[in-house]
């Protein structure tokens, strides 16, 4: 069963635009869908074998494990996790996906400056919670044989709100 933090919301009314619903085969432990394109979720998804890419589209179908929504920190990357995460809000009917985090994933070394840190901050209050993946200067190098220590920390932290085998409802 979904914790009430992972359930959509009453009243809330779906965005013009969004993200499509694709059918996929239950399987992996977690799907990481991408707000937008250069999300990183290709990145994410290398993470644990046991999780797969689901693109830029929310995955359907009964008996789904959990998602986590994937974007950049620019501006442009929070507005789209914006518009997804109040699609998430909105859905009715049996298909909604269990989403159990936004992962924002910097979009360059360093702090966020003040308005994208508080444009941050607004998005992921529609999340049941936030992950924050720093900035890996290994990955603009191409795959690396070894996880780097900070992206390892983040897919503990997913990896603990997705047990081995249970998949909610």
């Amino acid at each position: 069963m979904i914790s009430p933090r992972l359930a959509p919301q009453a009243g809330v009314s779906a965005p013009a635009e969004g993200l499509p619903l694709r059918p996929c085969a239950p399987g992996p432990a977690l799907w990481v869908v991408g707000a937008h394109g250069g999300a990183g979720e290709s990145s994410v998804a290398a993470l644990d074998p046991a999780w797969a890419e689901a693109g830029h589209a929310w995955p359907a179908g009964h008996g789904m494990r959990a998602c986590v929504l994937v974007a950049r920190t620019h501006a442009s990357g929070l507005l789209a996790a914006q518009r997804a995460l109040t699609q998430w809000a909105a859905w009715r009917g049996p298909e909604v996906p269990a989403l159990v985090a936004l992962m924002l994933v910097a979009d360059a070394p360093g702090k966020l400056p003040k308005p994208l840190r508080d444009l941050a901050a607004h998005v992921s209050g529609g999340a049941p919670l936030r992950v924050d993946l720093p900035w890996i200067d290994e990955w603009r190098f191409g795959p690396q044989p070894s996880v780097p220590p900070a992206a390892a920390r983040v897919a503990a932290t997913l990896a603990s709100l997705t047990p081995a085998g249970e998949t909610p409802r």
